[in-house]
């Protein structure tokens, strides 16, 4: 309906009816017709202008219009897809892109709100660029054509994540070159080693020359102590002190103890004390080497002190953890050696690692015993083997429980300590003997006076649990036991 018949057919009608109505009206009732005829006017006037002008239209046909532009770009980018694209080659620039175009891999597109169109240019180089280029590992994509379908960029997609190697560019063989000029082959090191008189050997190699070094004849005493002294070094690593039995240097070391030079004495048995820890191999074989024979004679006769304390040492490591070989030291008089080692003037230090020594095989045979018990085993072999070595009885009979208590005298806290650790494990073999023994008793309540005064220092000092706490408390413990 037209906006002129729409106003002449309704509006004005309607306009006349109300005149016509409101003659007879009182003021009050005019006023209020007055104002609703007004109103439907001005609803009759919007309602005609609205149908003229299409600018007052509650939607927008622009909009309308866009949103249908918009289907169609995207049906023909659809469509596109399967088709041939032509390929767009941009600058630093900004440029229309014209639909159907393709653009190469990290372009930079926009859309540009003001005409509609896409734009598109080249990214910005920063400092990474040729970084980033040495690093990528697909095959780059041969342009060759001005073309290439959709297909064709699926297919360089796929080549790219599967990580085809790139064509080396010349960063990459530059710095290729860089790396050859900085770092050498292993094959012309050794090839130049050799042309300066330079071997590069293994620890096996190296066990050999000091081995054939220490056992020349033309080697000087100062050559061979050399060469001990950096042999015991690498039999410090189990596997090494292993291989210097396959060749024959285990022997030649343990010869070395008889040596009448006191230093060939002393170091041979550095070197021979650093192969047996904890190398039962090693110990079984210096056992049939007769090792254990030489270091006991070296310790009951007269020596310089130094070589004495690398003997004891060599003992003390061949006898550890090996019920064998202390089942031989006992046979061979062990403990009568150590008696007067420890009895003669002068071998403070050496009578406590003597005492050291036989706590720790006194408490190693208890705890394999203790061991057997728990894992219910009635004939284990090694527990076999320590039955058979008698070393209470024998302690007993040399009068070690006699000596061991006269060692409280030594000054030393830490001597002090480890005696009275050995008079407790002896204690069940040795307690009618402490008893016969008044100056043991003396000795204790003296050693339990001195201990209470740094007992008490040390709880004023904030130490609930001090060193001579300790030390006090093992004194309390034999105390308790001999009264």
């Amino acid at each position: 309906m037209a906006p002129d018949v729409l106003r002449e057919s309704f509006c004005l009608p309607l306009r006349r009816s109300i005149t016509m109505a409101s003659q007879g009206l009182p003021p009050s009732r005019m006023a209020l017709l007055g104002m609703l005829l007004g109103l439907l006017m001005a609803s009759c006037f919007t309602f005609c202008l609205s149908h003229q002008n299409p600018e007052f239209a509650l939607t927008s046909p622009e909009k309308s219009s866009t949103k249908e532009a918009e289907r169609k770009d995207t049906t023909a980018e659809e469509e596109l897809d399967s088709e041939v694209l032509e390929v767009f080659h941009p600058t630093y620039e900004w440029q229309a892109l014209r639909p159907g175009q393709a653009v190469p891999v990290g372009s930079h597109v926009r859309l540009n709100l003001q005409t509609g169109a896409r734009e598109v240019k080249l990214q910005e180089e920063d400092k990474y660029r040729n970084n980033l280029k040495g690093l990528r590992k697909g095959k780059r994509l041969d342009i060759n054509t001005n073309t290439y379908t959709s297909q064709d960029l699926k297919s360089a997609l796929a080549k790219f994540k599967e990580g085809a190697e790139v064509e080396s560019s010349k960063e990459d063989k530059a710095r290729q070159a860089k790396v050859k000029r900085l770092f050498r082959p292993i094959e012309e090191l050794k090839k130049d080693f050799e042309e300066l008189n330079v071997v590069i050997e293994t620890d096996m190699q190296i066990m050999v020359r000091l081995i054939n070094k220490f056992n020349s004849s033309s080697s000087s005493l100062e050559e061979k102590i050399a060469a001990l002294f950096d042999l015991e070094y690498y039999v410090h690593q189990m596997d090494n002190a292993q291989d210097l039995l396959s060749f024959g240097g285990l022997q030649v070391v343990i010869n070395g103890l008889n040596s009448t030079e006191p230093l060939v004495k002393e170091y041979a048995a550095f070197v021979l004390g650093a192969a047996f820890s904890s190398n039962p191999k090693v110990q079984v074989e210096a056992i049939e080497g007769g090792a254990l024979q030489k270091l006991l004679v070296i310790l009951a006769t007269e020596q310089p002190l130094t070589a004495k304390k690398k003997v004891l040492f060599a003992l003390c490591s061949l006898l550890r953890h090996f019920p064998y070989a202390q089942q031989q030291f006992l046979k061979l008089g062990g403990l009568q050696v150590l008696r007067s080692l420890v009895q003669a003037k002068g071998t403070e230090v050496l009578a406590v690692r003597v005492v050291t020594l036989l706590y720790d095989l006194v408490t190693e045979k208890m705890f394999a015993e203790e061991e057997a018990e728990l894992t219910q085993e009635s004939s284990p072999e090694k527990l076999q083997q320590y039955r058979q070595v008698h070393l209470l009885p024998g302690l007993r009979e040399q009068g070690w429980c006699e000596i061991t208590a006269h060692l409280l005298a030594l000054p030393e806290h830490d001597a002090r300590e480890k005696v009275l650790q050995t008079l407790g494990a002896l204690l069940a073999t040795c307690r009618d003997r402490y008893h016969q023994d008044p100056q043991l008793s003396r000795m204790l309540v003296s050693l339990q006076a001195e201990y209470q005064a740094l007992a008490a220092l040390e709880l004023r000092d904030g130490e609930d649990e001090g060193y001579f706490r300790e030390l006090l408390g093992s004194i309390n413990s034999l105390l308790k036991e001999l009264r």
